[in-house]
């Protein structure tokens, strides 16, 4: 499989997982999550990106999931992202 999948496959897997675990379009913000793991990927490190990704859904779950919880966690690790100064 090629390294570079054309956006419609990013769909398509979206679509599927939406199918298997009955969620809504609203429920998987693909331009946001996209966005997020760029900015930690730039502000942190690139290893930082799908942790990030992970607490925004976990930080999101636990408020109640919906997708506007979802985009305002997203933007608190954005803006942490934004200012991450690692200890020396």
């Amino acid at each position: 499989m090629s390294e570079k999948l054309p956006p419609e496959a990013l769909d398509a897997w979206a679509e599927g997982m939406r199918e298997e675990f009955g969620l809504d379009a609203d429920d998987i913000p693909i331009t946001v999550i996209l966005d997020l793991a760029r900015d930690v990927a730039v502000g942190v490190a690139r290893p930082a990106a799908p942790l990030g990704a992970y607490v925004a859904g976990l930080v999101a779950g636990k408020a109640g999931g919906t997708p506007e919880q979802v985009r305002a966690s997203v933007a608190k690790i954005t803006a942490l992202a934004a200012d991450w100064k690692p200890e020396s």
